[in-house]
């Protein structure tokens, strides 16, 4: 993250905090319906909208399909769940504030989507998120922490996305900034959860030993006695690849299996470990 834009994120959230602090009411309509107002407090953020484009730009980094089932995490109005659904895809938005639960319903009916966008009112933090594929969110810094290891813990490959805000030392898989159309909260970062990859694993040619940080990993490769140090080491999803020496090794990790191809020079054969 560049400075200029580490401040400017830290101001923000310094506000949310300041304004979770305060007293905002919730003015109701002509209608008698709620209506949110910005700045007014939740359990744990205020509701501040995120901008439309920052939700299609957040959709899209993740790639969200028709296959895919996204949850959002303090939902709000509803818009980003609407959103996917508006694309073809099911969603589900976790909301702790009633009335704004009522009100997504409303506006997803509106909009004809309420076959595919659901919502609930429940605590993030009593949430199952399992069955999600790609996960939405502004939320504040600590809360991410808080979510993080919950987060960490979802399948290989599970896409996060994050309105502003990032996940500590767990570095961001892509970032981006909206430089037209919006003018405030106009960040965006992605990861892509890895599949957990520490230790020692074994294969018929010798010994993997990985000490993983998050995407990242380090080790060596014990082949005969010899002990060469890895590099590169990256995890996308459940895809891993790196390089030791000469040679570099790709595969599919499953559980306490990998199984791909190691290339030295302009050869190639299979290779398998397991834990």
């Amino acid at each position: 993250m560049r400075l200029s834009q580490f401040i400017r994120c830290s101001v923000m959230a310094s506000c949310m905090s300041v304004l979770a602090a305060g007293a905002f009411a919730q003015v109701p309509a002509a209608n008698g319906q709620f209506q949110p107002t910005v700045g007014q407090p939740g359990k744990d953020v205020v509701w501040v909208p995120t901008p439309q484009v920052l939700v299609d730009k957040m959709l899209d980094m993740a790639k969200a399909t028709p296959q895919d089932y996204v949850m959002d995490l303090g939902s709000g109005d509803g818009r980003t769940v609407i959103t996917a659904a508006k694309r073809g895809i099911r969603a589900l938005g976790v909301e702790y504030n009633a009335d704004l639960v009522e009100l997504s319903k409303r506006n997803a009916a509106a909009e004809k989507v309420n076959d595919r966008a659901t919502f609930v009112k429940a605590d993030l933090f009593e949430t199952d998120f399992s069955k999600a594929t790609v996960i939405t969110m502004f939320l504040l810094p600590d809360i991410n922490l808080k979510l993080r290891p919950k987060l960490l813990d979802l399948k290989p490959g599970t896409r996060i996305v994050s309105n502003s805000f990032t996940m500590g030392d767990w570095a961001a898989d892509e970032t981006a900034t909206i430089e037209n159309g919006c003018e405030s909260y106009c960040f965006a970062y992605l990861w892509i959860v890895p599949a957990k990859v520490g230790g020692t694993w074994k294969s018929a040619q010798g010994e993997v030993r990985i000490t993983q940080n998050f995407q990242t990993f380090s080790g060596t490769v014990n082949i005969g006695g010899n002990s060469t140090p890895i590099t590169n080491g990256k995890m996308v999803g459940d895809q891993i690849t790196f390089t030791a020496g000469t040679s570099r090794y790709t595969g599919r990790v499953n559980g306490s299996a990998i199984e791909g191809t190691v290339r030295t020079g302009a050869s190639s054969a299979n290779w398998r470990a397991t834990k």
